[in-house]
């Protein structure tokens, strides 16, 4: 069930060019399993706890490299996609992925079919986001322009004082 889940995305991540971060690896999906079907992309897992980065180290495939660290401190406009899944309340996670990545390029969330799309909107446009689309069952937060000044927050800000 979770590999058919993260396989959802394969099409979508395919249609966005450049490098792919999975925010919140957590266990692997959807990271691992993005990265086993897409084999020419490079993706990066990005953990922020040191005993599931030892794990996605164990497991990750060749064209998969494990980043120990926490999204509001990786370098803003870099990756041509972030996916999340289960990483956070929906504007958080919008917060914590946008500025990863570069214009031209989104976000992709597994958020449920009740998220709040309205306070993904609020938060997408302060990050240099446009208006998020259901795709898929996903929801995809395109990245419009440049990373503003000011964000990402300092680490643990977008979870204590969400912008929505």
């Amino acid at each position: 069930m979770l590999l058919d889940d993260a396989l959802r995305a394969v099409e979508l991540v395919r249609s966005l060019p450049g490098p792919v971060v999975d925010v919140g690896s957590g266990g692997g999906s959807p990271g691992i399993p993005l990265a086993v079907a897409l084999p020419e992309r490079e993706l990066t897992l990005l953990e922020s706890q040191r005993r599931k980065c030892d794990f996605l180290e164990r497991w990750a495939p060749p064209n998969a490299r494990v980043v120990c660290g926490r999204a509001e401190e990786q370098d803003s406009d870099t990756y041509g996609v972030a996916v999340a899944k289960a990483l956070a309340r929906p504007a958080t996670a919008v917060e914590w992925c946008l500025p990863l990545v570069r214009p031209g390029g989104a976000a992709v969330l597994w958020l449920g079919p009740h998220a709040d799309l309205a306070a993904v909107a609020t938060v997408s446009g302060p990050v240099g986001g446009g208006a998020p689309e259901v795709r898929n069952g996903l929801v995809v937060v395109p990245k419009l322009v440049a990373t503003p000044p000011g964000f990402p927050r300092r680490s643990g800000v977008a979870k204590k004082r969400p912008l929505a």
